[in-house]
């Protein structure tokens, strides 16, 4: 081979060396949910998975013109077995934190809910302070801090459940580990149950679990109680699907088909169907 041909043959290998890879030509999307998160994700009696994720998943991936597949992962072990390649996407009612943001990405939120307090109607917790105000911790922890001051006082040697590996479990521990018992459970069913049971205190839920807790013939002797919070390090900017760090197509994707869930009102319609409260993601 001539010299100029090697220098031609060592260019164009250095040109397809910085070249960016193409884009990924995306087809078939296999999302994971929980299946134990109701309204947003549950398992029916005939063994279907419903919910509000469940509907959504199918609206967006009809947008994306893709072929959807939904299947169930633990919720502990969600964020493990996406970068490890087994699913594309997580759509489990995972809120959007810094923490998370670090090891995999989120598209834009599709639905923003406050946590707050599930107790027994006749336990003096039924008197936790801020009954009705909804505080944002990343505006208002100011405002929040004697409120929160006053649950402290009156959660001071109480159980508290939580759900594992959640922005609620990362509250309370922030909160509350110092003053209360703190039990987490693998899934949300658990807490209810136990609570239900008489075998905790209280519990620490997103609001819309909560609501759907409440209907269940079981729970006719809860109630929510005290402040309800949202935002801030802890409690996350709102529920997003989450996506590897390397697959910004498909981040993309995802960010234009909820853009136009929210434009045309369908994402609207389908929280009216699955939820008791107004759950739409900040503009």
């Amino acid at each position: 081979m001539s010299r100029i041909a090697l220098l031609a043959s060592a260019a164009l290998a250095a040109v397809l060396a910085v070249a960016p890879a193409s884009a990924k030509d995306w087809t078939k999307v296999t999302i994971a949910t929980e299946g134990a998160y109701e309204p947003w994700n549950f398992v029916q009696p005939d063994g279907k998975l419903a919910g509000f994720e469940i509907d959504l998943a199918h609206d967006l991936c009809a947008r994306m013109k893709v072929e959807c597949t939904v299947v169930q992962n633990d919720w502990d072990g969600m964020i493990p077995a996406l970068n490890a390649g087994k699913f594309d996407a997580i759509m489990a009612g995972m809120s959007i934190t810094g923490k998370r943001l670090q090891v995999i990405d989120f598209s834009r939120s599709y639905a923003a809910g406050p946590s707050g307090f599930l107790v027994p109607k006749a336990s003096d917790l039924a008197k936790l302070p801020g009954t009705g105000e909804i505080l944002s911790m990343g505006t208002e922890e100011a405002k929040a801090k004697p409120v929160i001051d006053g649950m402290r006082a009156l959660l001071k040697g109480k159980s508290i459940g939580v759900q594992v590996a959640t922005i609620q479990a990362n509250f309370v521990h922030h909160y509350f580990d110092d003053v209360a018992t703190v039990q987490e459970y693998k899934t949300a069913e658990q807490n209810d149950l136990d609570l239900m049971a008489g075998r905790l205190d209280a519990s620490f839920a997103e609001e819309s679990v909560q609501l759907a807790t409440l209907a269940k013939p079981d729970a006719k002797d809860l109630t929510i109680a005290g402040a309800e919070f949202r935002g801030g390090p802890d409690l996350g900017e709102g529920t997003g699907v989450g996506i590897r760090k390397n697959e910004p197509e498909l981040k993309a994707m995802f960010d234009k088909a909820i853009a136009a869930e929210i434009a045309d009102g369908s994402l609207k319609k389908l929280q009216d169907k699955w939820f008791k409260l107004d759950m739409m993601p900040p503009s």
